[in-house]
């Protein structure tokens, strides 16, 4: 009789109180339950760190969101295989351990959030992070060049929270920061955009704003990362926010580690988090035009981008003449008025490939494409891929059925240690 073979044990020094943290433990738990069975010992909270001291754990690897030099080297110590992000030392394969590293994408991150409000029309900027952060700095100066290559100044704040990883600390220290971030906001010329670094960061912006009499988004339109819908919708206006495509991630972390636990690759391979869409909720929902003509053609674009809308729809809802506009439009926002309408559209087809199962006839129908040949044209123009390989290639979003409801839930079950 052969030998059984031994079930992983995997420990996750991952945060579930975070999206970041839940994304990346959803793509893990659907790695496990489709090429498990998998042992995995999690300790659900913040982030606060510890290795399993079970005696009945016998590790065999681990993934982890790396907080401190410290932590790094205790889990290298193990001589375990693991996969990590935000690794401190180069060298972390030198103690003998087989290692990934799970790598965000931040420069990429800025662009989406700097091109979401440069589209809404937004011509003066602002950004909001974390002193002492490398991946807040990162996201940091990625916008501020963006808004700078564009000739437009950009304004920034670090919060200088001693414990902004600690939910006590930044309780208490947020009493001191918020009058200091309320003057910084209120010294900002109007109206402005402002990426904060996270969601967490971003609602705090929310409070400072409504601290100083600030109307978003109007005078401060705000968007987040992480896309965390609880803290987005908990937050008041509902907060725009950058979606990762962290459960993909997830799953190729827990690929990876089981390839170095079964000694199929020898390490060194990096998983890539990158955004997949700006999810726009009330934050940001604002149209930044000095000129009320331009301003109500936009916002007639963009309330009707699930239908077909031609350049003589437009002219004939603001009663102007085609030349008028268009001189206006390039003027105002650089764009003709077809190229906004196609750029509408698109958005609309990404979102709903992101967000539902419909095929791709019923996506371009959805968005207002008068046929599948036309949108695919101008998807592959626009994005260098075709709807399909978009789809595929950003899978991690929570795909709902043709009804409208998520699917089961229970297909992510596995076997998890205490």
């Amino acid at each position: 009789m052969g030998t059984r073979p031994q079930i992983p044990q995997v420990a996750l020094l991952l945060e579930t109180s975070t999206e970041y943290g839940r994304g990346l433990l959803r793509g893990i738990l659907r790695y496990a339950h489709l090429h498990g069975p998998w042992s995995l010992h999690v300790a659900p909270g913040h982030f606060d760190q510890a290795l399993p001291i079970a005696k009945s754990w016998s590790g065999t690897g681990i993934i982890a969101r790396v907080r401190s030099p410290e932590i790094e080297k205790l889990i290298c110590s193990t001589r375990l295989p693991f996969v990590a992000s935000s690794l401190h030392e180069s060298g972390s394969g030198a103690a003998g351990s087989k290692f990934g590293e799970i790598r965000t994408d931040s420069e990429a991150i800025a662009r989406m959030g700097a091109t979401h409000l440069l589209e809404a029309g937004i011509r003066r900027f602002a950004f909001c992070g974390f002193a002492n952060c490398h991946w807040s700095t990162v996201r940091e100066k990625a916008f501020a060049q963006i808004a700078q290559d564009g000739g437009y100044a950009c304004w920034t704040h670090r919060i200088t929270l001693a414990n902004w990883m600690q939910r006590p600390g930044w309780i208490e220290s947020w009493r001191y920061e918020q009058p200091v971030m309320v003057r910084w906001l209120k010294s900002l010329p109007k109206p402005v955009g402002l990426m904060a670094c996270n969601d967490a960061c971003g609602r705090e912006v929310l409070q400072a704003c409504v601290a100083a009499g600030l109307q978003v988004p109007d005078e401060v339109a705000v968007v987040g990362v992480d896309n965390d819908e609880m803290l987005c919708d908990l937050s008041s206006p509902s907060l725009s926010s950058v979606a990762l495509d962290l459960e993909r991630a997830g799953y190729e972390a827990a690929r990876l580690l089981d390839e170095l636990m079964s000694s199929r690759s020898a390490g060194g391979q990096v998983v890539r988090v990158v955004p997949t869409q700006v999810v726009t909720r009330k934050s940001s929902d604002v149209i930044a035009q000095e000129d009320p003509v331009i301003a109500r053609a936009l916002r007639f674009i963009r309330e009707h981008a699930s239908r077909a809308v031609s350049v003589e729809d437009v002219t004939e809802e603001l009663r102007v003449s085609r030349r008028t506009l268009e001189r206006r439009f390039l003027r105002a926002i650089g764009r003709t008025v077809l190229s906004e309408i196609t750029r509408c559209h698109l958005q609309r087809a990404k979102q709903l490939l992101l967000e539902s199962d419909l095929p791709c006839h019923r996506v371009a129908a959805e968005a207002g494409f008068g046929s599948l040949n036309t949108f695919n044209r101008a998807f592959a123009s626009k994005e260098g891929t075709t709807p399909r390989g978009f789809r595929r290639r950003s899978p991690s979003i929570v795909v709902r059925s043709r009804n409208g409801t998520p699917p089961s839930s229970s297909a992510l079950s596995s076997r998890i240690g205490n």
